[in-house]
């Protein structure tokens, strides 16, 4: 294991970053306690208690992968996109379904959702694609393997249904190829096909999502329906003020006006108990992480870290700008969890083995140092 008394790996870690991740873990744990500690009457804080315990468990699991090359995963890129095709497939024919989709796996007392692990697998494959096709992505014939590659796993996602991890896909493919030096009239012709294509994709999508859309545009034409979600996060937000209600005084959190108080929206609970002084804390943990993620990819000499860094850095600010958007009624309510805080151990396990990875990056720059 990670030895914190050997000088030199210590000073080869990037402190600042796993310090930014616990301490998000930590308010979320909190978070997480005062809204789901009155259940069904009693108090509990199994929910905590759970979440806690993966976390111990993540962690200790980061400290061994920051301590593994990763140049390594570059030869295990096809059994890894091949696995993650298989965990997906399985979804259509072993899933848990819950609030309209099938999504989930149950595994004994655990329940899985594979979607989630999927980003990272596809930030580590397409990293080894893209890492042999850096400045050589000049044409739409060099485009077309990338697009398919990224396509069926895609497809599978947005089949279950998941649109907002499809839509991660998307951010984590667009960062990716932006850092590989595509040429940048592809870039902008394949924006303007998606803006073209955007409407098509109406008659695609299913009644709920459609709902969510329109609640989006006006949420008072749903209040009780579709737009709930949006005018009860709203209330919660602004009702918090400057300093918050406090920790487990929130009114709309507290009785259970505010649904998904623990995943979803938890950023709804910050707002309300922690009032904007808390936002601010916790967005600002948010920049150090994704600015540290930025520097572990300028810094990195080989293309292959460098992609990966930069995928895992745009996965966390495409989640990180759509969630709190969505609590603040500035994006479509899409189901992305927030990184590190959103209670859910798929979630948790995918963002702190993203962690360990770019820690392994950022330590072999440093090794290399000194």
């Amino acid at each position: 294991m990670f030895s914190f008394f050997n000088k030199r790996e210590w000073k080869s870690l990037d402190k600042v970053m796993l310090g930014a991740c616990i301490l998000l873990v930590c308010v979320s744990l909190c978070i997480i306690g005062s809204a789901t500690h009155i259940n069904k009457g009693s108090i509990n804080y199994d929910f905590v208690i759970r979440q806690g315990g993966f976390f111990i468990v993540n962690f200790l699991l980061i400290l061994g992968i920051c301590r593994f090359d990763y140049k390594k995963l570059k030869r295990f890129a096809i059994p890894l996109y091949i696995i993650n095709l298989l965990m997906l497939v399985a979804v259509m024919f072993l899933g848990k379904s819950a609030l309209g989709a099938q999504r989930w796996i149950q595994l004994g007392p655990i329940t899985v959702q594979p979607s989630e692990f999927s980003k990272l697998i596809m930030i580590i494959c397409l990293a080894a694609l893209l890492s042999d096709h850096v400045d050589d992505l000049r044409s739409y014939k060099k485009l077309f393997p990338i697009a398919l590659f990224v396509g069926i796993p895609f497809l599978l996602v947005l089949k279950q249904p998941d649109l907002g991890t499809s839509l991660v896909f998307l951010a984590i493919t667009l960062g990716m190829l932006f850092i590989a030096n595509i040429n940048i009239k592809l870039l902008r012709n394949i924006f303007a096909a998606c803006i073209v294509l955007a409407p098509i994709s109406w008659f695609f999508m299913k009644d709920y999502q459609k709902s969510r859309i329109l609640v989006f545009l006006d949420p008072n034409s749903d209040p009780f329906g579709a737009g709930y979600h949006i005018i009860q996060s709203k209330i919660a937000i602004g009702s918090g003020m400057f300093f918050g209600k406090g920790l487990f005084q929130g009114t709309q959190s507290q009785l259970n006006f505010l649904p998904e108080n623990h995943t979803d929206f938890i950023f709804s609970v910050i707002g309300e108990e922690l009032g904007f002084l808390g936002c601010i804390f916790i967005l600002a943990l948010y920049f150090i992480l994704v600015y540290r993620a930025l520097i572990t990819a300028k810094d990195c000499k080989d293309s292959f870290g460098m992609l990966i860094a930069v995928g895992i850095l745009s996965m966390w600010a495409f989640q990180i700008l759509i969630n709190v958007g969505m609590t603040c009624g500035i994006m479509p309510v899409t189901g992305i969890p927030l990184p590190f805080m959103s209670y859910g151990v798929s979630a948790l396990t995918t963002n702190m083995m993203s962690l360990g990875l770019l820690l392994s990056i950022y330590r072999r720059q440093q090794t290399m140092i000194f």
